[in-house]
């Protein structure tokens, strides 16, 4: 019977250590912070924010997802009423390279493999000589399943969002439903 109980002991045991290191590592990129500050836990839950837009470089896929302060500001009429964004506003642009899909029975580009996460926050306080907005990028390597923080800084995101900053330097509108 000592040996039974044993073997249960030590089946349970090496079943949450499992279990333990899969929600470490399903953890393990909100831990990444970016050289300028920008944590990814920050945006924790963006997987279930609602989405925005959706955008086609040559290169990527697009999906453009924002957190329910920012969702609730774009249904107020923000920024098109002239007024900006409030702090806690927060958006992700997920990224895939794309691929012509196989199963349809047309011609489509469907994601393929997930390569980044571009995440914007708007804070005044912390970043008050971008318009308010932080910029980072964690990027993924599927061959590691792992994210990693870019070591841009911060606010190359706001040099190229100056086109946009009578909109409160967001390219995409809240998209008609």
């Amino acid at each position: 019977m000592k040996r039974k109980s044993k073997l249960t002991i030590a089946t349970a045991t090496a079943v949450l250590a499992f279990l333990g290191g899969v929600a470490v590592s399903a953890e393990d990129k909100y831990s990444l912070k970016t050289p300028s500050g920008i944590a990814f836990s920050d945006f924790r839950g963006y997987e279930d924010w609602a989405v925005v837009s959706s955008a086609r470089t040559d290169e990527v896929l697009k999906v453009i997802v924002a957190n329910p302060t920012m969702i609730e500001a774009f249904k107020a009429g923000i920024p098109g009423n002239g007024r900006p964004f409030p702090n806690g506003s927060k958006i992700a642009k997920l990224q895939w390279k794309p691929k012509k899909s196989t199963e349809a029975p047309f011609v489509v580009d469907v994601p393929d493999l997930f390569t980044q996460a571009f995440v914007i926050e708007k804070d005044g306080e912390r970043f008050p000589n971008s318009g308010g907005w932080g910029y980072a990028l964690f990027n993924y390597d599927a061959a590691s399943d792992k994210f990693t923080a870019d070591p841009s800084p911060s606010d190359c995101g706001h040099a190229c969002h100056v086109a946009v900053k009578a909109k409160d330097f967001i390219f995409h509108p809240y998209q008609k439903r």
